[in-house]
């Protein structure tokens, strides 16, 4: 499985951005996917998850209540809304897919078989 993430760029504090998560010639129907992101020097760091099903999302603790995932109804598309950017939420982006992904292990990088590249986002002012 190809992903493809896209949707980044430059956003001041405060700002929204809307990030993308496409398969390449495939659905993410059974598939959880994870955000993940990486800023500069650091490691990296689990950001929300979307269930197998589609049914239940995730979010780390330091972007509850401003990011949110959904789905496009043919399940060719995750997005991660992100709204009320800090400073902080400056990283490259990571989206990934895995099968037979429990809901325990949906913050674990190594839980997914198939990553995209990584879109960059900027919150500065």
């Amino acid at each position: 499985v190809q992903l493809q993430a896209s949707g980044g760029g430059l956003v001041q504090p405060g700002g929204s951005l809307r990030l993308s998560c496409t398969a390449s010639g495939r659905t993410f129907y059974n598939y959880a996917v994870g955000w993940f992101r990486q800023a500069p020097g650091k490691e990296r760091e689990y950001v929300a998850a979307r269930s197998r099903s589609g049914g239940y999302t995730y979010f780390s603790d330091s972007v509850k209540g401003r990011f949110a995932i959904s789905t496009d109804r043919a399940k060719t598309t995750v997005y991660l809304q992100m709204n009320s950017l800090k400073l902080e939420d400056t990283a490259v982006y990571y989206c990934a897919a895995g099968q037979g992904v429990i809901t325990s292990s949906l913050s674990t990088p190594d839980s997914y078989a198939h990553w995209g590249q990584g879109t960059l986002v900027t919150v500065s002012s």
